[in-house]
């Protein structure tokens, strides 16, 4: 059989994971969450020169992007706002510096191009990405530390070299799962040991908890419902859904941006370019419509669902009971009268 060592099957191994390595590490969360949220929209009617993974990249890590046209053709470019500012201190102009198209020109915005916010506040989605990534990874390395801190199960003092090196060797045997041993008694005699009796399981559990609860507010503040619960026991379907309302403000924000600029496009350049939420999302804004506007649907925001479940369950018991007793007006029998006795008897 041949070596299939060298084939990697469309896989390129990259560098081994360093958790010491806060940049990298802070990068390699932040790609992974723009991963998710490129999903986040989905547009229809776009022209082959405006990719969507490039318009959707241009908005959230710029936090807004520029559409215009170039030689008869609609393009998504990234640039600098400028300009006199209006009445309200807004930009006028948006310069693109393109070398692909040789291109370098200022357009006027709302007369040569139609910006699209990411946002309200042209922040786009990094600042937020950076926050929880930076949390995470210092999250991380006290996870690390706090696992490195478990394997200690005693402290060791040499007196002098000769005894420090005979139990670090000794040491690297048993990790390398070697049987050792420390041959000469002077050697032992010289070694003391102290017991490492701090105990990690009450670290690592609450940075596990720690870990959850960032991960889970990231996720929350892009409009992804992730449960960060952090009672013991267990938890009902009204906690689970507490939150739903908070997730909706930021996605509705950039919602409502893109589809205002995708309006103002297509009245300029009579396009027919729409846009709407897409992949989790889409699925969170139809489901949370329908608990809201079902009326066979029990309201998550109501707080006496619990309390009229209870009043139905006594109410019916009550009846059962008043059926068995017989007290009721309609179902009581009245009692029998005694015959009258004859005249003759």
């Amino acid at each position: 059989m041949g070596d299939i060592s060298k084939y990697a099957y469309g896989l390129q191994y990259t560098n081994k994971y360093n958790y010491k390595n806060r940049d990298a590490n802070i990068d390699t969360y932040v790609t992974y969450m723009m991963n998710r949220t490129h999903s986040m929209f989905k547009y229809t009617g776009l022209p082959d020169t405006i990719p969507e993974r490039i318009l959707e990249l241009y908005i959230q890590n710029n936090g807004h992007c520029c559409i215009a046209e170039h030689n008869g053709e609609l393009y998504a470019f990234t640039g600098g706002m400028g300009g006199e500012p209006d009445v309200y201190y807004m930009p006028t102009e948006y310069i693109v510096a393109n070398p692909a198209l040789k291109l370098n020109k200022t357009f006027k915005i709302d007369k040569d191009c139609v910006i699209i916010p990411n946002d309200t506040m042209y922040m786009g989605l990094l600042p937020l990405h950076n926050k929880y990534a930076s949390i995470l990874v210092e999250n991380e390395i006290s996870v690390f530390m706090a696992m490195y801190n478990t394997r200690i199960m005693a402290l060791m003092s040499a007196s002098d070299e000769r005894t420090k090196a005979s139990v670090q060797d000794f040491i690297k045997s048993v990790v390398n799962g070697e049987l050792a041993c420390i041959g000469e008694t002077a050697l032992i005699d010289s070694l003391k040991t102290y017991p490492w009796t701090t105990s990690n399981t009450g670290t690592i559990k609450p940075l596990i908890e720690n870990e959850q609860y960032w991960k889970a507010s990231w996720l929350n503040e892009l409009g992804l419902n992730a449960n960060f619960n952090m009672k013991r026991e267990r938890i009902n379907t009204s906690e689970t859904e507490l939150n739903v309302d908070s997730l909706k403000p930021l996605i509705d924000d950039m919602l409502e941006c893109r589809e205002k600029a995708v309006e103002q496009i297509n009245e300029m350049f009579g396009t027919n370019i729409t846009v709407e939420l897409n992949s989790s999302w889409g699925e969170n804004d139809t489901s949370n419509n329908d608990i809201c506007n079902d009326d066979d649907t029990t309201n998550i925001d109501d707080g006496n669902n619990e309390v009229n479940a209870t009043d139905n369950i006594v109410d019916n018991v009550i009846d059962t009971i008043v059926d068995i007793l017989g007290t009721g007006d309609d179902n009581s029998e009245e009692p029998e009268e005694p015959k009258e006795e004859s005249e003759d008897e």
